[in-house]
Parts: C-alpha cells; sequence; structure tokens
C-alpha cells in the first residue's frame, strides 16, 4: 500500500470510529517515512480528539521542529496546550509563531491568534 493509501484507509478508520487502528496504521507508516506531515497531522488530530492530549502534544511538538512556520501546525499546538491547562505555554506558541510566520502566507493564522489574545485580555477565555 502506498502513502496516499494508507493516509486514505487512516481516514476512514477514524471516521469509522477504529481510532486504534488508525493510529496502529499512522504509526506504521510513520516508521518507514518518520517525517510524513500528513500522517503526523491526522494522528495528533486523532489523539486530540479522543482527549488524548499527551500523545497529541508529542505529535504536534514533533510537527513544530519540522514545519515551525506553518500555521495549522501552529494551531494545533496552542490548542492541545490550552485544553491541558498549560496557558503559559500555549501563549508563548503564539508568540513563537507570530514572530517567526510569513505574514502574507499566514494572514489567517495572525488573525485567529490576534483574536484569540483579545479574547483572552477581555477575560473571555
Amino acid at each position: 500500500m502506498d502513502t496516499g493509501q494508507t493516509l486514505q484507509k487512516a481516514r476512514q478508520l477514524i471516521e469509522a470510529g477504529n481510532n486504534d487502528k488508525a493510529h496502529l496504521c499512522l504509526l506504521e507508516l510513520l516508521q518507514q517515512d518518520p517525517d510524513n506531515q500528513a500522517a503526523l497531522l491526522i494522528l495528533g488530530g486523532s489523539y486530540f480528539s479522543s482527549g488524548r492530549f499527551d500523545e497529541a502534544e508529542m505529535v504536534f511538538q514533533r510537527l513544530v521542529l519540522l514545519a515551525p512556520h506553518t500555521g495549522q501546525v501552529s494551531i494545533a499546538l496552542f490548542n492541545t496546550l490550552w485544553k491541558t491547562g498549560r496557558h503559559e505555554e500555549a501563549l508563548e506558541e503564539i508568540r513563537r509563531f507570530t514572530q517567526h510566520a510569513d505574514p502574507e502566507t499566514e494572514h489567517e493564522t495572525i488573525t485567529q491568534y490576534q483574536a484569540i489574545t483579545s479574547a483572552i485580555e477581555r477575560g473571555e477565555l
């Protein structure tokens, strides 16, 4: 099975509620291709959705190392840290990302982060 088929199979397993099988499928793919960002995103998202925040954080931290200027990755790590009550670390992720991201390419993520920080300042989060 090629990478695309494996990713599709994992998505189908997750949609069917077979997260454990999907995780195994993705982990096997990552053994062969440890830097496969699509597999890591799917795995981290599945862990997050399943409430397995420690595993999700590890995956998203790895993705930040691979793609430090990618908004989708930063938001995933931010949400995981915030969800686990690690607000200072989550805010540090916002600072890290906004200092280094390309404002044109990552305009949407920067705008989301501006809204989030404003909500925090107003005490809404």
